[in-house]
């Protein structure tokens, strides 16, 4: 299926890493235009450089902290100038959860709550405020939230309120955009594989008393499909919902993590 992503010009937040540089890369083998940024040089910049490499297309790296108002601005304003315009925005740029075990009641600070906060829920809607004019103008657009399935589950307190959060964002900026043609969805991972599982495996181990390998059994035997989903799939869920085969679908939550056990969501 061709998706029609040639000449689209995407921003991925969070994109030098995980998901995000999953779904920029994605993006890039699709047709797209794809400027990348995260808070830190060095790792951007590889990243940029390796994508386009492999890609063989031109992937662009911006230094942003979307926890900054004047960063975003200058972010999409950079992307606007190097690629003409924005028509795809996928917001990643959040710490991961399930790296390792959530703090407990007792262990959630202030400082942990909004810092969390701030970047993924304020961080996606400042990006968003930014992005928006330039699309609502074009009559056209896609935003994509990356969230993640703690908005369904207990265990992790922060995790759970960002997460919902990150949902009720989503479906308010729907409503309020449909009209003009963009369309806005998230998508809830679970426990995904990127460059960070192997580390994260050995410390969930070390916490539980248990080998990696065990540990890394344990999360897949809990989903349906038996094992852990690597980002590379979730980015082809992303890919779809930012293309315009994705037309009917906006305001709604995708959830890709491997079909977890026992809930019923409909």
């Amino acid at each position: 299926m061709d998706l029609g992503l040639t000449g689209k010009r995407a921003l991925v937040t969070g994109g030098s890493q995980g998901i995000g540089r999953a779904v920029a890369r994605q993006l890039a083998l699709e047709g797209a235009s794809v400027v990348i940024a995260s808070r830190t040089l060095a790792p951007l910049e590889a990243s940029a450089k390796a994508l386009s490499e492999e890609t063989g297309r031109a992937v662009l790296a911006r230094q942003a902290d979307t926890r900054k108002d004047a960063d975003v601005e200058a972010l999409v304003a950079g992307v606007v100038e190097a690629l003409g315009g924005v028509d795809i925005l996928v917001n990643a740029a959040a710490k991961p959860g399930g790296q390792g075990p959530p703090p407990k009641l007792s262990e959630v600070t202030d400082a942990l709550f909004f810092e969390d906060m701030d970047t993924k829920v304020m961080g996606y809607l400042r990006t968003a405020r930014a992005v928006a004019p330039h699309m609502t103008a074009q009559g056209w657009g896609r935003i994509i939230n990356i969230s993640g399935l703690a908005a369904r589950q207990t265990g992790s307190i922060i995790g759970s309120m960002r997460n919902v959060a990150v949902a009720a964002l989503t479906k308010n900026l729907a409503d309020e955009l449909g009209a003009f043609g963009v369309n806005v969805t998230v998508v809830h991972p679970g426990l995904t594989r990127t460059e960070k599982t192997p580390a994260a495996m050995a410390r969930l181990a070390a916490a539980s008393g248990t080998t990696p390998e065990a540990m890394e059994a344990r999360f897949g035997n809990a989903v349906a499909v038996g094992r852990i989903v690597d980002a590379a799939e979730v980015a082809d869920v992303v890919a779809f919902l930012a293309s315009p085969r994705s037309s009917s679908i906006t305001g709604d939550a995708i959830a890709c993590g491997g079909g977890v056990r026992g809930g019923i969501f409909y």
